[in-house]
């Protein structure tokens, strides 16, 4: 039972990158923070008492794509425990979707997760017309469920809400303002909200300094995390909006994923304090 809850740290630390940066975004904003060709690596640490532990890694990629025969980005995101952690919890679980270029409007979107004994795919298909998302979930040994979800505007899948909110002008805000934002996860969609915290320079555990915009996320009861302020995220003060670093609170414990590189940037990291 321990491993079974310890293998699933690392999804959660995936989903906390995800959910905490996700502010609503105006739809009709364009990308201006990222290209195909980019690639963004973290490390993923864990912490028992006082010790803190690097045992898995979570990528980032886009690359320049088609969809139906339209210019779409494929955005995948990956995270995995080391070989030497898996004797305790294995995970392996991947994330991708298609988006328009324009507005990042995603056409379709697959997880596959295999955390420990836990396995479980989503697949959502996106309908421009009709403004539903037709959904096919399947957890452990249960039947395949099929359904229809109504698709709200400025609504996004976990994956497209991270890279859309990268094109967010954040000098709209004030510090402490509440920005709400809505989410499918899990096969529903989900109205909740962060906080904004302002400015501030953070350091990584390489040294690395830079000048950050700093968020934490006010979450509804039913989501994957309890309802609170339990989770904590820092992105560059630039025009990339690239996390630096995201702490996350659990049941025992903490997670924490930390800048590592990236590749492929649209645009230089004048955040970086040098």
């Amino acid at each position: 039972m321990m491993n079974n809850y310890l293998s699933r740290r690392l999804s959660v630390l995936l989903l906390a990158i995800i959910v905490s940066i996700g502010l609503k975004a105006q739809c009709n904003d364009y990308n201006f923070s990222f290209q195909g060709g980019e690639v963004v690596n973290y490390h993923a640490y864990y912490n028992w008492g006082f010790i803190w532990l690097n045992a898995g890694k979570v990528d980032f990629m886009v690359d320049d794509a088609k969809y139906n025969n339209k210019p779409a980005y494929h955005i995948k995101a990956h995270g995995a425990t080391y070989n030497n952690y898996d004797f305790l919890f294995k995970v392996r679980d991947t994330f991708e979707v298609y988006t328009d270029t324009a507005y990042l409007e995603p056409f379709e979107y697959k997880r596959v997760t295999n955390e420990g004994s836990y396995h479980a795919n989503y697949k959502y298909l996106f309908n421009r017309q009709n403004r539903t998302i037709s959904a096919d979930i399947q957890k452990e040994e249960n039947p395949l469920e099929s359904k229809i979800i109504p698709w709200k505007e400025c609504s996004f899948d976990l994956l497209t809400m991270v890279y859309k909110a990268r094109n967010i002008d954040y000098s709209r805000y004030q510090t402490n303002e509440k920005i709400p934002i809505s989410m499918v996860v899990d096969g529903e969609v989900h109205d909740i909200y962060i906080r904004y915290l302002g400015k501030e320079q953070i350091k990584t555990r390489n040294g690395r300094k830079f000048n950050c915009l700093k968020f934490s996320p006010l979450l509804v009861e039913g989501t994957i995390f309890k309802s609170g302020e339990d989770m904590t995220v820092w992105v560059t003060d630039d025009l990339n909006r690239i996390p630096i670093i995201v702490e996350a609170k659990i049941l025992i414990g903490s997670v924490k994923a930390v800048f590592v590189d990236a590749d492929g940037l649209r645009n230089p990291i004048t955040a970086e304090i040098k």
